[in-house]
């Protein structure tokens, strides 16, 4: 197998603190700036795998960076550079404990709760008659709180998102309109790649001067879902599952191996074999997300190839 990067231990010059979530690794320079490293570390129902998917946080990181870049005429954000591959640098911020999941359809987690029976979702409804994968009549925002590692994220509503003082009135009118917007511009550039956005998950923090921004990453297959726009309709008159881009390829595969994360289950085994086959899927997504050929990072000595990059960063 080829190289992978599951975790760092950098002592960056500046460096004050270091937080690690499910995928990516953050570091806070001079309580000023934050140098995001993405791993190749693979979660899924919140618990992340023990095996890295090569290229995997490469994938991630530029998919992100592009996408934050696409965006920024709409919604500011963090981002200043990306001096590596795996690692986007930006303005240090105070996150908000809440994740901002939009739907355009209902697949994945509300799929599964609509067929449990619930016709509410984070407080907003679902209509009856729906099918797994039919468009909703306007996106839905169906937030979650924010888990620390190895802990589930949970669904929350706005209402107490608001009486729980998570987030204020006035900022989470904000935290809505970017949704809002950002949503509608991924969905537009999915569809330049002929592909329909799903569902997302954005993030957002304030910066020392209390300007809202987006932050994390943006419209990649760990945040996102995405389908195949041609056959789309047919498959859905069929009763067809949709041809997917995300990783819900690897959850159905858990799913498959009788693991939901849940209490007592055993994170089956993944081969060589399958996670190359993921590593070739992740790169598949990309280059259909994005439009362009993946070139592929040298992954002779990640770690060494990051700290270099990082150091002659900080150090201009």
């Amino acid at each position: 197998m080829s190289q992978t990067i599951i975790e760092t231990n950098f002592n960056f010059p500046g460096q004050k603190s270091i937080y690690k979530g499910k995928v990516r690794e953050v570091y806070t320079i001079n309580n000023d700036l934050l140098v995001m490293i993405a791993t190749d570390r693979l979660s899924a129902f919140d618990v992340v795998m023990p095996k890295g998917i090569p290229y995997k946080g490469q994938i991630l990181n530029q998919i992100a960076t592009k996408m934050m870049k696409a965006t920024e005429d709409l919604v500011p954000n963090w981002l200043i550079d990306t001096p590596d591959p795996n690692v986007a640098v930006g303005h240090l911020c105070d996150p908000f404990k809440v994740e901002m999941v939009i739907r355009g359809y209902m697949s994945g987690h509300a799929a599964r709760e609509y067929k449990a029976g619930k016709r509410m979702l984070c407080g907003v409804p679902m209509p009856e008659g729906m099918k797994e994968n039919d468009a909703f009549e306007t996106p839905i925002i169906t937030p979650a709180t924010k888990a620390e590692m190895g802990d589930h994220d949970e669904d929350i509503s706005r209402e107490d998102i608001l009486a729980r003082g998570i987030v204020s009135e006035d900022d989470y009118l904000v935290l809505e309109d970017y949704t809002k917007k950002l949503f509608q511009r991924g969905t537009e550039i999915a569809a330049q790649q002929g592909l329909i956005l799903v569902d997302t998950k954005y993030e957002f923090g304030k910066t020392k001067e209390g300007k809202i921004v987006l932050i994390d990453e943006i419209h990649t297959p760990d945040s996102s879902r995405y389908f195949y726009g041609n056959g789309y309709k047919e498959r859905q008159q069929k009763g067809e599952p949709q041809k997917q881009l995300s990783k819900e390829f690897v959850r159905q595969w858990l799913i498959q191996n009788e693991f939901q994360g849940l209490e007592g289950q055993t994170v089956p085994e993944m081969s060589n074999t399958y996670i190359q086959t993921v590593s070739e899927r992740y790169i598949e997504l990309y280059e259909n997300i994005t439009g362009e050929s993946f070139v592929k990072a040298d992954l002779s000595n990640i770690n060494e190839r990051i700290e270099k990059n990082v150091l002659n960063y900080l150090s201009n």
